[in-house]
């Protein structure tokens, strides 16, 4: 459940990313039904997905160089604004929390702005791609990290600056054009536009290639049923599990909004985190060769279960959302239980598909 629970945060996070696409930048050049736009947007994705590995991750590639190009341009106009005196520091010391109190709406927003942070756990399900894993993996991560928190950090605070908290809130997946609209009216909405095309694009597309690629992995263990492990004949790729992750990704789309998925992305990652957090107290009382400090377990445990609760109010429209998508692997495992019978599996392997 675990497994299918990061294969559907990849979906839903695809899904947000589809939405975008068809509800924000697209409409700087051309006006189309969302749902439609998005779902053909989803198909692309498993094109490239289908063609292969190697082909997906050299577009991620090119595409991470051009989204962190329009993240820069927005740091930069924002940093030309100020410092011309347009911008209005007191806003970065308001604190409005409308109905509810100061430590709930701070909780309420780490929860959402945690989806901006989705994507590296991801990278981990591609380690073996790489050489070296052990020396690389770590740092390339927990720099990726450092680097991408600055930015947005800096993107966040230039654009309160800018623009008032509400006015952004209300934008929501629009919310960079209203900052290119005051720190420089005369330019080109057109331009970002196209960068923030490209920028889903990226985020989508390594979405949905781990995602299949994990339900490719849990049907050679035998734990869903094992056509989704089915690989093509040319491509050499899991052609049903790209099917089937695509199906779910179009079906999200057509049926939520874009602040529910990202919301239900967070949410299910969160769950997630709290659990690997356990699982590292086990390890550690089991194995005498297995390493980790002692306190941060037990903070990401409080933490990552705290925000990933009501209590941290997160809307209720988010758990229907992920109980349905976990429904679905309960679904999956039954049937395949009953028709295989019960297998006893080595969870080491899971990441080997």
């Amino acid at each position: 459940m675990v497994t299918f629970t990061v294969m559907a945060s990849g979906v839903t996070s695809a899904a947000t990313a589809a939405k975008a696409f068809g509800d924000t930048y697209l409409r700087q050049f051309i006006e189309l039904p969302t749902w439609a736009v998005a779902s053909v947007f989803v198909l692309g994705l498993a094109l490239i997905n289908f063609r292969g590995v190697g082909e997906s991750v050299k577009a991620n590639v090119v595409l991470t160089c051009i989204e962190l190009s329009g993240l820069l341009l927005i740091i930069g106009v924002g940093l030309y604004a100020v410092l011309g005196g347009s911008g209005d520091a007191s806003r970065l010391t308001e604190i409005d929390t409308g109905d509810s109190g100061a430590f709930l709406a701070i909780t309420a927003a780490t929860s959402l702005a945690f989806f901006a942070m989705v994507g590296f756990e991801d990278s981990v399900n591609m380690a073996e791609e790489c050489q070296n894993p052990v020396r690389i993996f770590p740092r390339a991560m927990l720099w990726g990290m450092a680097v991408a928190a600055t930015i947005y950090v800096v993107v966040a605070v230039l654009s309160s600056m800018l623009v008032p908290a509400a006015e952004l809130a209300e934008a929501k997946s629009s919310a960079l054009f209203r900052v290119l609209e005051a720190g420089a009216p005369g330019f080109p909405l057109a331009v970002f536009g196209a960068i923030g095309l490209f920028a889903v694009v990226n985020s989508a597309l390594i979405n949905m290639l781990m995602a299949s690629r994990l339900l490719y992995g849990m049907a050679n263990e035998r734990i869903i049923p094992r056509p989704f492990g089915r690989v093509h004949q040319t491509r050499r790729t899991p052609w049903v599990a790209i099917v089937f992750t695509s199906i779910v990704a179009i079906v999200l789309v057509v049926s939520a909004d874009i602040t529910l998925l990202g919301g239900t992305t967070a949410l299910l990652l969160l769950g997630v985190f709290t659990i690997v957090n356990v699982a590292v107290l086990v390890l550690r009382r089991r194995d005498p060769d297995f390493t980790a400090p002692s306190w941060t377990p037990y903070v990401g445990i409080v933490l990552c279960g705290f925000l990933a609760t009501p209590l941290s109010g997160r809307p209720l429209q988010q758990f229907v959302v992920a109980a349905i998508l976990l429904g679905v692997g309960v679904v999956l495992w039954v049937i395949n239980r009953l028709v295989i019978g019960r297998v006893d599996v080595d969870p080491t392997r899971l990441t080997k598909g």
